[in-house]
C-alpha cells in the first residue's frame, strides 16, 4: 500500500467449533474490557428498555426468532452461547442485543442510537478485487472491535477473516474467507420484517459456506430473511453484487463497480426504506451514496485511492460524511474502515476514522 503509513498487525485466532470461538473471545480479557462489552450490549438493551422499545410485541418477535435461530443456525447461536459464557452474560440478552435495530424499526423508528456505514466493492484493479467499508456506530464499541482469523471445523472455505466486536458473532461488520469471498454490510431500516435469518448471523454463515459470489448469492436467496440492510460481496475472480435483504423479497445488484449506504434502491425495496427524522446517519444516507456514484465509476480503484475515499469529509471539495465523525450531542462516528485486498488476502485496517491516516495491514494466517 504504496503512499499511506501502514504497519503490520497479526489478527486474533479463535479457533475450534462455534461454542469454543464464541468463547475465546473472552480469553484473556481483563474487568475493564469485560465491563466495556457489557456495556456495548447488555447497556444498549437497558437503553433501550428505557426508552419503551422492548414491548410485549417486541418480546414475541424475538421469541419467533430465537425458534427460527436455533433451527436454521445451530452454529450461530452455539457462537452466541459460547460468547454468553465467555463474558459471563445472559444468553437471552445477546440474542436480544442483536436484534435492537429491527426493533427500533417495529417500533415505528424509535431511536436508540446510530447505525449507518457506507460500503463498495470492485472487481479488479492494480490491486485486484477490493471489498471497502467504513463502519458508522455507537462509540461504545470503539474500544470492543477486533479483527480475528476463526477457523473451525463448521467453516469449509479455508477460515474467515472477520471485523467484528467483542460480544457479537464473528462478521458482525465484514469479512473474508480463505476462498476469496469478501463482504461488508450497511444497516437499511426497513418497513416490513419477518420471521427469518438476520444479517448478523447471515454474514459469518456466508463466509463459513460459500467461496464464491454466486454461491452466496444462491443460498442467499434461496432462504427466508428477518429483513433490512445490504451485503457487498466480491470475490477472488473480480465478480460483485449487492444483496439488498428485504422480508418479502431479496433484491440482487450484480455490476462492477457496485455501493450502498443506507437505504434500499432496488425498485423492489426501495418503498420499504424506513429512513428516521433527526437522525444524522440517515439523513446524510443520500449525500454519500451520491458521492459514491459520481466517483466510483471515474477510475480503477487500488487500495490507497480507496483509503483516500474514506477519509473524505462533507467540508472537503464535492465531498459528504463518509467519514464520520460525532456531532453535537452524538457519539455516532466512523469506528473503523476496511478495505479487503482479496488477491493479496489482506485486510487494510484502521481503528477509528481513517482521516488520522494509521492504517494496519492484517494478513490471512499462512
Amino acid at each position: 500500500m504504496t503512499g499511506l503509513s501502514v504497519v503490520p498487525v497479526a489478527p486474533e485466532l479463535f479457533s475450534g467449533s462455534p461454542r469454543e470461538r464464541g468463547q475465546a473471545q473472552a480469553a484473556g480479557a481483563d474487568d475493564a474490557l469485560c465491563a466495556q462489552v457489557r456495556r456495548a450490549t447488555l447497556g444498549r438493551v437497558e437503553t433501550a428498555r428505557a426508552e419503551g422499545l422492548i414491548d410485549e410485541r417486541a418480546l414475541a418477535y424475538v421469541a419467533g426468532q430465537r425458534r427460527f435461530a436455533e433451527d436454521a443456525d445451530p452454529e450461530g447461536m452455539a457462537e452466541l452461547a459460547g460468547i454468553a459464557e465467555g463474558f459471563d452474560l445472559p444468553l437471552d440478552e445477546l440474542f436480544l442485543h442483536l436484534h435492537l435495530g429491527t426493533l427500533r424499526d417495529l417500533a415505528g423508528g424509535a431511536v436508540t442510537d446510530g447505525d449507518g456505514c457506507s460500503a463498495w466493492a470492485v472487481g479488479g484493479g492494480p490491486d485486484g478485487p477490493l471489498v471497502v467499508k467504513n463502519r458508522d456506530f455507537g462509540g461504545v464499541h470503539l474500544g470492543v472491535q477486533r479483527v480475528a482469523w476463526h477457523s473451525g471445523p463448521d467453516i469449509v472455505t479455508g477460515g474467515m477473516l472477520c471485523i467484528g466486536s467483542l460480544g457479537s458473532p464473528g462478521a458482525y461488520s465484514s469479512g473474508m474467507n480463505g476462498a476469496g469471498l469478501a463482504l461488508a454490510d450497511t444497516q437499511i431500516g426497513a418497513r416490513t420484517h419477518a420471521i427469518g435469518w438476520l444479517r448478523y448471523f447471515v454474514m459469518t454463515r456466508v463466509l463459513a459456506r460459500c467461496a464464491t459470489v454466486a454461491e452466496a448469492l444462491d443460498w442467499l436467496g434461496s432462504v427466508a430473511h428477518a429483513g433490512g440492510g445490504s451485503l457487498v460481496l466480491a470475490d477472488a475472480a473480480g465478480a460483485c453484487a449487492v444483496v439488498e435483504l428485504g422480508a418479502r423479497t431479496v433484491a440482487f445488484d450484480r455490476g462492477d463497480p457496485v455501493w450502498r449506504t443506507n437505504h434500499f434502491l432496488s425498485s423492489a425495496l426501495s418503498a420499504d426504506t424506513f429512513l428516521r427524522d433527526g437522525m444524522r446517519i440517515d439523513g446524510n444516507s443520500a449525500a454519500r451514496l451520491r458521492l459514491l456514484s459520481e466517483r466510483l465509476p471515474a477510475r480503477a480503484w487500488d487500495a490507497v485511492a480507496a483509503a483516500r475515499l474514506m477519509a473524505t469529509h462533507s467540508g472537503d471539495a464535492g465531498g459528504a460524511p463518509i467519514c464520520q465523525h460525532p456531532g453535537p450531542g452524538e457519539d455516532t462516528a466512523t469506528l473503523s474502515s476496511a478495505i479487503f485486498a482479496i488477491r493479496d488476502r489482506c485486510v487494510y485496517f484502521h481503528p477509528g476514522n481513517p482521516c488520522a491516516g494509521e492504517w494496519q495491514a492484517i494478513r490471512i494466517p499462512a
